[in-house]
């Protein structure tokens, strides 16, 4: 797995992804169901990387070559060592595979070892099951329910469910958690 800086001209390469699979955009804020849709939440990326609240990427399958998704850290805040993962989206072909794990790893890893961060939060929409387990399962802690706290895309409004993991959390999730992941990377 690879995570690399995501760049306008990457627009053409996640179109396969984000159009032929409306349903990874379900439960987020932004709907893409346009290649203009699309390229509007690309450049919105690319802003907030100019402004340093977040740092967007493109996921590549290593073994295959191909683009997965996307994903970021988000809300980027130094002063107060915090950063939060999110606006993930990963083919479907790609789940359960294992490399949504690995994109937090290292991620994480980056977080909390390179940025020296006390916090790392992520969130989610309350519907979206698959993604709260998966929060759960690399030892996201439950932090609460945010009520109405977004509008989704199509109007309707979204509770968010909070997680965070702590720099004194890490250890231990690495090592346990995580073990594989030292080893394939």
């Amino acid at each position: 797995m690879l995570l690399r800086p995501l760049e306008r001209s990457d627009i053409a390469l996640l179109e396969p992804v984000a159009l032929g699979q409306p349903e990874l955009f379900r439960f987020m804020s932004a709907l893409i169901r346009t290649s203009e849709e699309l390229a509007h939440f690309v450049e919105q990326a690319l802003a907030d990387r100019v402004e340093q609240r977040s740092v967007p990427f493109v996921v590549i399958d290593k073994p295959s070559g191909a683009v997965a998704g996307s994903t970021r850290f988000g809300n980027l805040d130094l002063r107060h060592k915090r950063v939060e993962i999110g606006w993930t989206w990963l083919d479907a072909r790609f789940h359960g595979t294992g490399l949504n794990k690995a994109m937090k790893f290292l991620m994480l890893r980056y977080a909390f070892e390179a940025l020296e961060l006390n916090r790392v939060e992520i969130k989610t929409n309350e519907q979206n099951t698959r993604s709260r387990r998966a929060i759960e399962a690399i030892g996201g802690q439950y932090e609460g329910r945010f009520r109405h706290h977004m509008v989704n895309g199509d109007g309707t409004l979204r509770n968010t469910i909070y997680y965070s993991i702590l720099k004194e959390e890490w250890p231990e999730l690495k090592q346990g958690v995580f073990a594989e992941q030292q080893g394939e990377l």
